[in-house]
């Protein structure tokens, strides 16, 4: 929805259950595009000692500076992988062999993974509460400067059409999570832990249907929630309390108008910094890594962690650093940051399970495949592997990638025209395999025009759906360079005249032209992902921001 649909509308702001979940707190002068992950992916500090290799949440690609320090004072090295919420799960069900250290977003992903009880020395390095950043003039608005309001007095005001909002998937990102088992404790009014017959509620599950119905666009990612909401012209986020204010820094800074706070009083989540030791047996590790942590909680640099907007400790924020909590982003540093009973690991899985098949607002996804000559051999073989990771069900659940009741799937194969278009019938496990085996079946040959199937894929969407029912993303895979009939100005031209906010997010392989793919990236306000060294990671990471 744009701006012009947005006269009245408001939105509305959320708070959160108590799942631990990390900020996600980087300043967007300071941290990545967000464009392109494969400039993402590690960090290393060195401090000619022992390593330390750490899996940890992109989040805290904002500490790297304190972290090179960290290094040089401990004289140990520091090296870190950046991974998803799920995917450091899934490392430490299986031991976490390749890592001494996690630092997740959240205590849940330890709690979750870590079946085989390696973890310990765990403590939190910061926190920050997930609340709603609205849009000042509409907090104003609806009232909700100045006073306490409820999650189901946001729900009425969806319900209303008088919001809508940016959140990142419950399943794939802590800030998303975080939210939706707010909204869940919320809505059921409860205070204790919820179970498995909370979740089973009919009444629930149509209020969160239509709650989540107010989403405008999703991420998988909490940073680049932020920066697209920056590049973006919308109404309010769901995030990390730190994350509103690096937006807003930024916002002022262009002389835009800053977003206002809201924190929701029937539920509020706090996003630690939990980071735990994986014990492999090596002594000489363990011992580094406690350097590390003493360094990290040390009360200098706590402070310094505190000036990223992060809060740390629970006794609030020094007078020093208050500046950074500006109160008239209705920042409140004074306020109780409480958390409540956590479900069981259980349950928690049943919620987002439950989350990604019925609640969520559905999908329209259109795979734009690359079938050029290109592709013949092992390239056509890893992308038939990775589209078996979305569209075969049973490999989809193990990412919470399973479609939804609703969602519409559809796949345009192309080399230098436009091969086929195939659409599933339903989003039944059934209709998605023949999507799949029509996949399998195609045989490459041509050149590459990447614009075609990109404006096909769109004009699709607008003349068969309504994109306000859907979350709507074109996914592009390409090899090579397009040198087809039409460029970059044709599809420009095509995108703003159609004036659809649909993104078009790339996945690079082989001899992929970059320039080509930042080019849609950033037309559409999307992002490209790199499959270079792992396609079938590519695939399942784009799918989670849809």
């Amino acid at each position: 929805m744009r701006s012009e649909k947005r006269k009245g509308k408001a939105v509305f702001a959320l708070l959160l259950a108590g799942i631990l979940l990390l900020s996600g707190c980087s300043s967007p002068e300071g941290g990545q595009s967000g464009k392109d992950s494969s400039k993402q992916q590690s960090f290393t500090a060195f401090g000619s000692g022992e390593t330390i290799r750490i899996l940890s949440g992109s989040e805290n690609r904002e500490l790297e500076d304190i972290l090179k320090e960290c290094a040089k004072e401990t004289k140990v090295n520091i090296e870190i992988s950046y991974q998803g919420s799920v995917d450091i799960m899934r490392d430490l069900e299986e031991g976490a062999a390749d890592y001494d250290a996690v630092w997740p977003a959240s205590s849940l992903w330890i709690s979750m993974g870590d079946q085989q009880h390696l973890v310990k020395h765990t403590e939190s390095v910061s926190n920050t509460p997930v609340v709603f950043g609205i849009r000042k003039s509409l907090a104003q608005e609806l009232g909700f400067v100045g006073k306490e309001v409820s999650v189901k007095d946001l729900l009425a005001a969806i319900q209303e059409g008088k919001m809508s909002f940016c959140m990142t998937s419950a399943t794939q990102s802590n800030s998303g999570a975080s939210a939706y088992i707010g909204f869940l404790y919320a809505l059921l009014g409860k205070q204790d832990a919820i179970t498995s017959e909370d979740l089973d509620n009919p009444q629930l599950q149509q209020d969160m249907t239509r709650l989540l119905s107010g989403i405008e666009r999703s991420s998988g990612s909490s940073e680049w929630l932020m920066e697209m909401f920056l590049e973006g012209d919308y109404d309010a986020m769901v995030n990390y309390e730190c994350l509103i204010i690096s937006a807003n820094q930024s916002l002022e800074k262009e002389g835009k108008e800053p977003l206002y706070v809201v924190y929701p009083y029937d539920g509020l989540s706090i996003a630690d910094s939990p980071l735990g030791y994986v014990d492999h047996g090596k002594e000489k590790k363990e011992k580094a890594f406690l350097k590390i942590q003493d360094y990290l909680l040390s009360e200098s640099v706590q402070n310094q962690i505190q000036r990223t907007g992060r809060r740390t400790g629970y006794g609030g924020v020094k007078e020093e650093n208050k500046d950074i909590f500006n109160p008239d982003w209705g920042i409140d540093t004074d306020r109780t940051l409480s958390t409540i009973t956590m479900p069981s690991a259980e349950v928690l899985t049943q919620a987002l399970n439950l989350y990604q098949s019925k609640l969520r607002k559905p999908s329209l996804t259109a795979y734009c495949l690359d079938f050029s000559g290109s592709m013949i051999g092992e390239g056509n073989e890893q992308l038939v592997q990775a589209m078996a990771q979305v569209l075969l069900q049973e490999n989809a659940e193990k990412n919470f990638l399973q479609a939804g009741e609703r969602d519409v799937n559809l796949v345009i194969a192309f080399d230098d025209g436009i091969i086929h278009t195939y659409g599933a019938r339903d989003a039944s496990s059934a209709s998605l395999e023949e999507l799949y085996k029509a996949v399998e079946e195609e045989r490459p040959g041509g050149g590459t025009d990447i614009y075609l199937p990109a404006m096909e894929a769109l004009r699709e969407m607008k003349e068969n759906y309504d994109l306000t029912q859907y979350t709507p993303s074109v996914i592009l895979m390409t090899d090579g360079m397009s040198n087809g009939s039409t460029d970059i100005r044709d599809f420009q031209e095509f995108y703003r005249r159609e004036q659809m906010d649909v993104p078009v997010f790339s996945i690079m392989f082989g001899d992929a032209q970059e320039s080509q793919l930042e080019e849609l990236a950033e037309l559409t306000n999307a992002r490209v992902f790199d499959g270079r060294e792992d396609l079938i990671g590519a695939f399942r990471s784009v799918k989670g921001y849809n």
